[in-house]
């Protein structure tokens, strides 16, 4: 019989890639974590891991293991949610993770709307980047991510997710206000050879900056980087550099110094993610209801 505990051990291992990163994921030291995989290659008969670098990786077995695991564990998360509705209905404390942006503008009102329909639910908000906050699900830290597609991201069929599409919106290039391009209509490509502020590598909207510069046929240069939008849009008024920013942060930033150009291409794509099987919680149902339901007054976002 194969002990579920370590089949979160070894999903723990695979997504951290390292022994000592999935302990801490799991709150265990990194000699339990090795027991209980040792114990689960016991258990199975073949080996899971193997050295990869200063890390580890699954073998061909591990991978197929893994695969099982995930719809082992989904199922798990579906017979709680299904007991929860049958003994507590909706009653208790959902922790939900953020970005900055999103908290703002669909994780506070969806709060709200909480607070007058389902009192009895808590909801416990944490700031956490797009690409944490998915990790922070997978690890039980939360049980909600409003997370940011980017590269890299789970796939929207990855097995151990249920996603809930929120808002998409574009990004706008903002020009020191007077920038040669503030006058006309600008495109990614305009911007090649630009020095540019952004967020810090690791950042979802970093990657989909870069990922546009690409298309657009060259690399762009980061000579500042701050994760707060309101500071990119101020060294842009400096004259430090150009930028592009999601739409709605610049809802919260003063744009008296730039110039706001909308340009096609690269948008925010922002979706609620929860452990698969998990949807149907009834503390969680209400929450998911009350973020898609902030996230319709987002559907149709005018420039800038």
């Amino acid at each position: 019989m194969i002990d579920t505990r370590r089949l979160r051990t070894l999903r723990a291992v695979a997504d951290h890639r390292t022994v000592t990163a999935a302990a801490a994921a799991l709150h265990l030291t990194p000699s339990a974590v090795s027991q209980q995989l040792v114990a689960l290659e016991h258990e199975v008969g073949h080996r899971l891991l193997e050295r990869d670098g200063r890390g580890v990786r699954l073998t061909a077995v591990g991978r197929i293991l893994l695969g099982h695991a995930n719809e082992v564990l989904a199922q798990l998360q579906r017979a709680e949610a299904d007991i929860a509705a049958y003994t507590t209905g909706t009653a208790g404390e959902v922790k939900a993770a953020s970005f900055a942006t999103a908290i703002g503008l669909v994780v506070a009102p969806a709060v709200g709307a909480l607070r007058s329909k389902e009192p009895g639910i808590q909801v416990r908000v944490l700031d956490a980047e797009g690409d944490q906050s998915l990790t922070m699900v997978l690890d039980g830290a939360v049980d909600v991510a409003v997370a940011v597609e980017y590269r890299g991201a789970p796939a929207e069929d990855d097995r151990r997710l249920s996603r809930i599409p929120l808002y998409s919106e574009p990004f706008d290039v903002v020009l020191p206000g007077d920038h040669p391009l503030a006058g006309r209509e600008v495109t990614v490509a305009d911007l090649a050879g630009e020095t540019w502020i952004g967020p810090y590598p690791g950042n979802p909207c970093h990657d989909v900056i870069a990922l546009a510069c690409e298309h657009a046929g060259f690399a762009p240069e980061f000579a500042h980087s701050s994760d707060n939008f309101s500071a990119v849009v101020a060294l842009a008024a400096a004259g430090a550099g150009v930028a592009m920013v999601p739409r709605l942060a610049l809802r919260a930033a003063d744009l008296s110094g730039v110039v706001v150009r909308p340009v096609a291409g690269p948008e925010r794509r922002v979706f609620a993610a929860v452990r698969r099987g998990a949807e149907r919680h009834p503390l969680l149902v209400p929450l998911l209801d009350a973020l898609t339901d902030a996230a319709a007054d987002l559907r149709r976002i005018p420039p800038c």
